[in-house]
């Protein structure tokens, strides 16, 4: 019997940071350039719900609108031991918190280069939902493809290199 309290087994402990969700498809399908913590507006059950782990970043992007930063398509679930007005719309549009010259600085790079802001993570840091966003650039199908042949590549020299390094103990 789980303990009252007790963290989900989908939360991972990372020096003090426990992550509630990953976006694994981002660094496959874009170069990140640069990253960013964010605070993230939550509502009543979303909080709960973050903290149970019910969070989804597959298709999310954040964008600024009116000059304030908005994470779309993050999809929350319902927490389900709410009730009445304790139910909140999975999906809606969650501000984002970020200096006034972060925002700004981020706009210059989104209309100049073509970027995309994209979440890469969400997680609790001293009891606060943060989210991970990432400054990324689009890979095309060949981009990927040279990608994971680089990687595959690089493994398979790492393999040999320790397979046939010299025994300096024999000596």
């Amino acid at each position: 019997m789980a303990r009252q309290g007790a963290r989900p087994a989908k939360a991972q402990q990372l020096g003090g940071v426990r992550v509630l969700a990953q976006n694994r498809r981002a660094r496959h399908d874009y170069d990140v350039l640069e990253t960013f913590e964010a605070g993230i507006v939550l509502v009543g059950s979303e909080v709960k719900a973050v903290r149970e782990g019910h969070v989804q970043l597959r298709d999310a992007y954040a964008r600024i609108r009116d000059g304030e930063l908005f994470l779309f398509q993050a999809v929350i679930s319902p927490y389900r031991h709410a009730t009445g007005f304790g139910t909140h719309v999975t999906d809606r549009p969650r501000k984002l918190l970020l200096h006034r010259d972060e925002i700004d600085r981020l706009r210059g790079r989104l209309e100049q280069e073509r970027l995309t802001l994209i979440p890469l993570s969400l997680y609790l840091r001293d009891g606060l939902v943060k989210v991970e966003l990432a400054l990324a650039k689009g890979r095309t199908l060949y981009d990927k493809r040279h990608v994971l042949a680089t990687r595959d590549a690089q493994r398979e020299v790492e393999r040999l290199r320790s397979r046939y390094r010299p025994n300096r103990s024999a000596r």
